[in-house]
């Protein structure tokens, strides 16, 4: 395997630079490792996970590799800063737990007051009984974001996450390719952390393209959501295998018809459009579309169903390993990198 060497690969001890998205309802243990295995970083999330829950998927990481003695997990957990907000005394335990069980990184998003988050993090006496801090990724939509994170917080990673993105993210988010270079331009040459792009990369073509536009590497939610390993239902993965970039849209019907108000006021969802999103234009009110929704799950009718994708679903139709998804992105970066130096001959 040729090695590509960025900030973010000497910073995680890794061969691939690509972090697959903590994705609630859609990433695993059992995904994080794979993605490990094949080389790049995975995150599980803890959105909505219990104290209980989150040591179980620990343990079985911890068990996955069993070499790796007093060495920090080479996994991280995700967590989203308004659910930490709503339930004070649970986040707290369920970040201790991510930090008892010495993970390598810790991704914040999503939150009104993340810095809390951070700061409970790194004064936490579980942090402080830990020989390894965790690294400390954190989720920006939009340059001031960016840069108080960088500036102010002195975090360790920044995930730029652009418009594409699936899932949810900044409402009025530029481009991927845009965030990541209004970062880049302001942020100093030397000594800044690594800069993630993400949104809308589903192969190792667009992986590429980031990296030489000055990104240490990259994240990728809805192609890791197409694996074995990713608890994801069939029927969303089947919409996922069939849908174009101009089926998805930027919207809260999607949250509305999960009856989830809580995304502070600048973020919004992107999935496929389905009859949800008609239904909530025409005016149709939020309880019949929730109890159209509880039955389209019922019946699998994707008709009706909630379907979180990036703008980069027509790029994956293959369901596969993510181990191996991993291998044939790192083949394809390598592949364009070499294309790429043809270009200066």
């Amino acid at each position: 395997m040729q090695t590509i060497t960025t900030s973010l690969t000497r910073l995680l001890g890794i061969r691939v630079p690509v972090v697959s998205a903590a994705m609630a309802f859609a990433t695993s243990a059992k995904l994080a490792v794979e993605v490990a295995r094949g080389g790049g970083f995975g995150f599980l999330s803890a959105a909505f996970a219990t104290p209980v829950s989150l040591r179980q998927d620990l343990a079985l990481t911890r068990e996955s590799f069993p070499d790796l003695g007093d060495k920090p997990l080479p996994i991280g957990v995700g967590f989203i800063g308004w659910l930490l907000d709503a339930n004070e005394e649970q986040s707290r335990q369920l970040i201790d737990v991510a930090l008892e069980n010495n993970v390598q990184a810790i991704w914040l998003a999503f939150g009104v007051d993340l810095y809390r988050w951070l700061h409970y993090i790194r004064t936490s006496p579980a942090n402080s009984r830990s020989a390894h801090k965790p690294l400390i990724f954190i989720q920006a939509t939009s340059l001031q974001e960016a840069l108080v994170a960088v500036n102010d917080w002195k975090v360790d990673v920044i995930i730029a996450q652009g418009s594409e993105a699936g899932g949810h993210g900044g409402a009025a988010a530029p481009s991927t390719m845009v965030i990541l270079s209004e970062l880049l331009a302001a942020l100093p040459k030397e000594n800044t952390p690594p800069v993630l792009a993400a949104g809308g990369i589903s192969n190792g073509f667009q992986v590429a393209a980031y990296l030489t536009a000055g990104a240490a590497g990259a994240v990728l939610g809805t192609r890791f959501a197409l694996t074995p390993e990713s608890p994801y239902p069939d029927a969303n993965k089947a919409a996922i295998q069939t849908a174009k970039s101009t089926d998805t849209i930027r919207t809260m019907a999607l949250d509305w018809a999960w009856n989830i108000y809580s995304w502070p006021e600048w973020i919004n969802g992107r999935g496929i459009r389905t009859k949800i999103v008609d239904d909530i234009e025409a005016g149709v009110d939020h309880k019949t579309v929730q109890a159209r929704h509880a039955k389209a799950v019922e019946t699998n009718d994707v008709d009706y169903m909630v379907t979180w994708c990036g703008q980069g679903v027509s790029l994956i139709q293959e369901i596969k390993p993510a181990k191996e998804v991993v291998e044939e992105l790192h083949a394809d970066i390598v592949r364009s990198l070499q294309k790429a130096q043809q270009l200066l001959a």
